[in-house]
């Protein structure tokens, strides 16, 4: 396995390029599954999930060619062989279980294994289901697959009113309505720009949405979708971990491709903690206000709150902070499971359950850390460049999920780190 070692190397100062959105891209690929017809993305981030995602779509007889260096993805579903997703693949990443809706409403059935992913909760898959239902599916659990039938003629418009947001069981539910019979409307839908993606793009492909973005999404059915091409939006994850660089280790760095419309909630946080957010022709330009970052509380909710994915990186800002922040985690339990690592690093952390209290100390010191999850790998990284001497990060195959090139990004702008390979 390889490790990253980072080594604190004063302040940033330059420009980080951000990728397209590894979960919006993660969603839009599924989108082909709904027609016979061409689907190209652009702007698609090279990572280990979007490979995944390929090689799900390919058993499923989907043909997938990368193109421009993975920055463009050239997809067809004209010919499929199969419906059935199988376990040894879906158990990589969650994301798989949106081939589920697009299968059952192209071709009326789909056998899908439950999936895995991130170890950060269970997260459980009963909310796509319930959307399913709703449009008249006949859902079977049994030996670890969903088996999915459509009635007779197909799926048919209904009402779907999630009791919590979901991200993914939104996406889900909208795919799947695009070709429902009359008109479906989506109760308490998720508003994250990848939905609001989603949509955009399956308007291209000739699909009736409206109300995109907001909390009520109508779909009206129609019969085929056709062929688009699309540009998958900024990754507002990988825009805000990379805005913390320089906040955590000082400088100034211009993230290229950034909107504060992506990260609102995020930059308000930014401000109330001391650090700068300027909106440039080419992206946003970030630095440390005056001195000392001061403390925050942080609650993650869904968007447009403050998002639980950058709810690692931010406690590692917070642990050199004046004062004492407390982070409430709402959307995913056993999300903390990086402050341990953080305190091997001299952070002081106090976790009772879905609540973290970080008291800033003057300095952090360089150790090695073992990373548990996709953000919380990047977030000993970003701890590392204001430690003293040495860190070192290992288990970073987490990272490859959702990060592309992040040691040529970070060394860049003058950070001093390097990834080797563990023998």
């Amino acid at each position: 396995m390889d490790s990253i070692i980072v080594t604190g190397n004063g302040p940033l100062s330059g420009q980080i390029p951000i990728a397209g959105a590894k979960n919006a891209c993660l969603t839009l690929m599924p989108a082909t599954l709904l027609s016979d017809e061409p689907l190209t993305l652009t702007n698609a981030p090279r990572l280990s999930d979007i490979r995944t995602m390929t090689t799900l779509l390919q058993s499923l007889g989907a043909e997938v060619q990368a193109l421009n260096e993975g920055q463009v993805l050239a997809l067809s579903s004209h010919a499929l062989t199969s419906t059935r997703a199988e376990y040894d693949i879906v158990r990589k990443m969650r994301a798989s279980i949106l081939v589920l809706g697009p299968l059952l409403a192209k071709h009326g059935h789909a056998e899908v294994s439950l999936p895995g992913g991130c170890a950060i909760g269970a997260r459980p898959v009963d909310l796509h289901l319930r959307a399913l239902e709703a449009m008249g599916a006949e859902l079977d659990l049994r030996e670890g697959y969903v088996h999915a039938k459509a009635p007779a003629g197909g799926l048919k418009g209904g009402i779907v009113d999630f009791p919590l947001v979901s991200v993914g069981a939104t996406e889900n539910a909208l795919m799947a309505a695009t070709l429902a019979k009359g008109t479906t409307l989506i109760k308490n839908a998720a508003r994250e720009p990848e939905i609001v993606d989603l949509a955009r793009c399956l308007q291209k492909m000739g699909a009736q949405i409206s109300g995109e973005g907001t909390s009520t999404i109508e779909v009206q059915g129609v019969e085929t979708l056709g062929g688009a091409t699309h540009r998958v939006v900024t990754d507002r994850i990988e825009l805000g971990t990379y805005m913390l660089a320089p906040a955590i280790a000082g400088g100034e760095v211009e993230c290229l491709g950034g909107t504060i419309e992506l990260v609102q909630s995020f930059c308000e946080t930014l401000d109330a903690a001391g650090i700068s957010v300027e909106e440039t022709p080419t992206g946003l330009k970030v630095s440390r206000k005056n001195g000392r970052v001061r403390a925050v509380d942080v609650t993650t909710e869904p968007f447009p709150g403050f998002p639980t994915d950058l709810q690692a990186q931010m406690m590692a800002l917070l642990c050199t902070a004046e004062g004492t922040s407390v982070l409430e985690e709402k959307i995913f339990e056993n999300r903390f499971m990086h402050a341990p690592e953080l305190m091997r690093m001299g952070a002081q952390i106090d976790v009772h359950g879905g609540t973290a209290k970080v008291t800033g100390v003057d300095k952090l010191k360089g150790a090695p850390v073992m990373a548990t999850d996709l953000r919380a790998s990047v977030s000993l990284i970003l701890a590392g460049l204001a430690a003293e001497g040495e860190t070192v990060v290992n288990r970073v195959y987490h990272l490859d999920r959702g990060y592309e090139h992040v040691v040529r990004k970070l060394s860049g702008v003058g950070a001093k780190i390097e990834r080797v390979r563990n023998e």
